[in-house]
């Protein structure tokens, strides 16, 4: 009998593992107050992988997503301050790099906690496209804050410089929105997956994804927009058929009344109750609105499990005892 290469080996599919996908926000890369440097990013990616072997040790296939707020501001100060020497590049492009520096990081680091345990897995960085409705409505009322703050008159007159929609945000400064339509499809959820059923461990939907549209002639371009990372990140989850969903975010739980004297933190959630807690107002729209969103929508997709909760609390959650878990169907 022929016997088989090493290559064979590593490409064969493994026998099937649930499928976990862990969403992380941009600012996991760089918390507040840290300094924006290179190596504050190298540090903080560090301490997330190795926080995220909990997951390896507990025989899931994984996908890694992230935000990338501050990281793709900064590119678009750089943009700013740099216009008149170097060409600009759209705001897909920015998100494009930012899952490339910011995956080549993340990459890196996951690497190096695979080979101190000896595990024998490959780390792969997925350039991530995410189709948008033209139609969506988003397009037509932008909402989105993105890049620097700036003064009122330093913002008006961007905006009619460059086109930018303009608005004042929350009394620290002007800024431009962009859009933020929903996704539709995750280009390549299918090669996420078959990444992940090898037993690859696969970052993905950086920023979201890079938001594209058919146009006309039923080609693909990108459009200056933002998707929200957690709302991709719920799609994808259903789409490669994940078990668990895991949104990471500053706080240990999900609260009703949140930073009321009468905050309480939430323990298992059905997605009956999560309905009712969305409909009674408790998670805002820019911050646990969408993951709460992100969540219902992969459960009534057939997802078994989720949880909310933060990188110190991961392991404690998943084994039951921390966090905030979502379960059931619609």
């Amino acid at each position: 009998m022929r016997p088989t290469s090493d290559f064979q080996a590593i490409v064969a599919p493994q026998p099937a593992k649930p499928i976990a996908v862990v969403a992380m926000g941009g600012h996991a890369f760089m918390r507040t107050g840290q300094p924006a440097t290179f190596d504050t990013h190298l540090k903080n990616a560090a301490e997330i992988s190795a926080r995220m072997m909990t997951l390896i040790e507990r025989d899931y296939d994984l996908v890694i997503t992230h935000g990338n707020g501050p990281q793709v501001g900064m590119l678009m100060q750089q943009t700013d301050i740099a216009r008149d020497q170097v060409p600009t590049m759209p705001l897909d492009v920015l998100v494009a790099d930012t899952q490339g520096w910011l995956g080549h990081i993340m990459q890196q680091e996951m690497l190096n906690q695979l080979r101190r345990r000896n595990l024998n897995r490959f780390v792969v960085t997925m350039v991530t496209q995410v189709e948008v409705d033209k139609r969506d409505p988003a397009f037509l009322a932008p909402t989105k804050p993105v890049g620097r703050f700036m003064s009122e008159q330093e913002a008006r007159a961007a905006a009619e410089q460059h086109g930018w929609e303009i608005v004042e945000d929350s009394g620290r400064g002007w800024r431009r929105v962009v859009p933020s339509p929903r996704p539709q499809r995750v280009v390549q959820w299918r090669m996420i997956q078959d990444s992940a059923r090898h037993g690859h461990i696969v970052i993905a939907g950086g920023g979201g994804g890079i938001p594209i549209i058919k146009n006309s002639y039923d080609d693909y371009v990108g459009v200056e927009a933002v998707i929200d990372k957690d709302l991709t990140s719920g799609l994808l989850a259903s789409s490669i058929g994940a078990e668990l969903l895991v949104i990471l975010t500053d706080v240990p739980h999900a609260y009703v009344n949140y930073g009321k004297p009468n905050q309480q933190a939430l323990g298992a959630v059905t997605a009956e109750e999560a309905e009712k807690l969305v409909s009674q107002g408790h998670f805002a729209p820019g911050s646990m609105g969408p993951k709460v969103q992100a969540i219902q929508s992969f459960l009534k997709r057939g997802g078994r499990r989720a949880l909310i909760t933060d990188g110190a609390s991961l392991e404690l959650a998943l084994e039951g005892r921390g966090g905030t878990h979502f379960v059931g169907r619609l």
